[in-house]
């Protein structure tokens, strides 16, 4: 048979294949030309899906001869399975043999899968990051769910200045400092951040910004509002646009159209000062200038703190002798013991605590919150059996508490361990149900946020987006709130929602590899690049997900993509 290329028109579409809704959606299509000098016997066309581990065989396609050619044309759904992550989609061409063990000509139509949604949070464990706590406690009506609570304060300075001005605003905003202390006195962390505009009266250095913080840090010290150094932070950010991106986001004067303009320039990778020439260049920039800037000769007081909740000592001896002599324990009623439950560190002093509850009190919580024990245990081993067997255990305890309450936390939980076994469709029905249930801001930051998560998942980007309205302090949150954007393809946010997760944690890695996608699909390749060298030397898993993953297409070909990787190889 003379030298041909049958397969040349071939193609697929889309032309990269990408995971939705739990299936993978294509279309294969393309002609086998019938020419005078070589006309294909009896042409056999099969498709093929192949991995190194794994294959795939998809059938032949059905051919239409005309006159001038064969065609042929097919759509096909494949339910998604992870090795398909590391495939090639191969056409595979024979003449007239169906059982030859070759074909005559192949042609690769796509390699591996875009599983961008499959990047959500859903409280899963991967090895090299922090186990994820899962499942929410019934609170005890002392405290919250999650009794931490963040704020940030904002000091003003004037122009070119780093000593603290004591105006009216500031004196404000520093006795409201005082009032969230005294009533979260337990600080979790603190971080001070000096900032300074771009105007010429702040200077030409970073000097500004630093002084400004250490003169904030010196005056809350003398003022005795300070904690520990290990839990404060002091830093500064200069030739930065994020602190402006922040303002611009919540800046009402300005068209949703305008806002595209500065965000345009704004994420494009340029450096600073080209970034203030292009800003200077969009109308109305003198009157956001005017407005936004005086917000930026500023130190930021970001806060993580939480109250003082639990027994005194006489009610912790109390519950002492209880569990240790098997006293039957009514000296104590339902909310101290649940106090001692949800505020003992361990998860074993909790799993006895709320076992002997079970014995003393018909009531949903000491069933709902020892499930919650089970499951952050089963979070903490490796043993497949195990975890499963306390996953079981989990759920036959909410199906306990469910017929005693129907409680919205029962429903969560149950929920939360539909999704570990990875049932995304019935536990999305549990979440939904569950925020019906109540209008407690706590619950539903947290139920909304997984119920988000799985809306990315479920190829519902723009509802996601919605339900991710909720001041966060997670790195992880943030990052699925920048999934939702960027896969409902509103990159300005999901750039913004990402840079705000590696501020959350700059080793969590996933905030660089979101800012490493929007820069590729932006074509910003040397960006591109410089936020996945950073997100793959957090772990071994995103420096897998990396080689392979088509998002990054366009700069698979660049030299610089490839040496990233050498280099993490020859450091570890």
């Amino acid at each position: 048979m003379p030298e041909s290329n049958f397969l040349e028109d071939a193609k697929v579409t889309p032309t990269n294949l990408e995971y939705l809704r739990d299936s993978i959606r294509f279309e294969v299509e393309g002609k086998i030309l019938v020419e005078s000098v070589m006309i294909p016997r009896d042409p056999i066309v099969r498709l093929e899906m192949r991995s190194p581990e794994k294959k795939l065989a998809l059938g032949e396609l059905e051919l239409q001869k005309g006159f001038d050619a064969y065609r042929f044309k097919k759509a096909f759904t494949i339910p998604y399975e992870q090795w398909m992550d590391a495939s090639l989609l191969e056409l595979q061409f024979n003449q007239g043999e169906k059982n030859l063990p070759d074909p005559d000509e192949r042609k690769v139509l796509a390699r591996g899968i875009i599983t961008t949604p499959l990047m959500a949070k859903v409280g899963k464990v991967y090895p090299n990051e922090p186990i994820p706590d899962v499942g929410l406690y019934i609170p005890t009506g002392v405290a919250a769910i999650d009794m931490s609570r963040s704020r940030v304060f904002e000091v003003l300075y004037k122009p070119g200045s780093s000593k603290l001005d004591l105006t009216s605003s500031n004196v404000e905003v520093i006795e409201n400092l005082k009032t969230f202390i005294t009533e979260n006195p337990s600080i979790i962390s603190l971080r001070i951040t000096g900032i300074q505009s771009p105007e010429t009266s702040e200077g030409k250095n970073s000097r500004l910004g630093k002084d400004r913080a250490d003169n904030l840090y010196q005056y809350l010290a003398e003022s005795g509002l300070m904690m520990r150094d290990s839990l404060t932070e002091v830093k500064s950010r200069w030739n930065d646009w994020f602190d402006f991106r922040l303002l611009l986001r919540d800046y009402s004067k300005i068209s949703t159209q305008r806002k595209d303009e500065y965000y345009s320039v704004l994420l494009s990778g340029a450096e600073f000062l080209d970034q203030a020439e292009q800003l200077k260049k969009i109308s109305g920039f003198s009157t956001v200038s005017r407005d936004l800037f005086p917000r930026l000769r500023a130190a930021k007081i970001e806060i993580e703190a939480k109250p003082l909740p639990g027994l005194d000592q006489k009610q912790a001896m109390e519950l002492r002798e209880i569990l240790d002599e098997n006293k039957l324990g009514k000296s104590l009623d339902l909310g101290e013991w649940s106090i001692a439950g949800e505020f003992s560190p361990r998860l074993q002093d909790k799993e006895v605590i709320y076992s002997k509850m079970t014995e003393l009190f018909r009531s949903a919580l000491p069933y709902n919150n020892l499930a919650v024990v089970k499951m952050r245990m089963a979070q903490r081993t490796l043993d497949p059996e195990i975890k499963s067997k306390l996953w079981e255990e989990a759920l036959g305890l909410l199906n306990q508490a469910s017929r005693l309450e129907t409680s919205p936390y029962v429903l969560h939980n149950q929920a939360q361990i539909m999704i570990l076994k990875g049932n995304y469709w019935d536990a999305y029905k549990k979440l939904s149900d569950a925020s019906i249930l109540t209008k407690n801001e706590d619950f539903l930051k947290i139920n909304e946020s997984l119920r988000g998560a799985l809306d990315i998942i479920r190829g519902d980007y723009k509802l996601a987006t919605l339900r991710f309205d909720y001041p966060y302090t997670q790195a992880k949150d943030y990052f699925n709130k920048g999934l939702a954007y960027f896969l409902a393809k509103d990159y300005g946010n999901a750039s913004l929602s990402f840079e705000e997760s590696v501020i959350a944690d700059r080793e969590y890695g996933y905030g660089y590899y979101g800012l490493a996608m929007v820069a590729s699909k932006n074509g910003q390749k040397e960006v591109a690049i410089i936020q996945l060298k950073k997100a793959i030397d957090t772990n071994e898993l995103i420096y897998q997900r990396a080689l392979i993953d088509p998002v990054f297409e366009e700069i698979r070909s660049e030299q610089a993509f490839f040496d990233i990787f050498r280099q993490n190889i020859f450091q570890n």
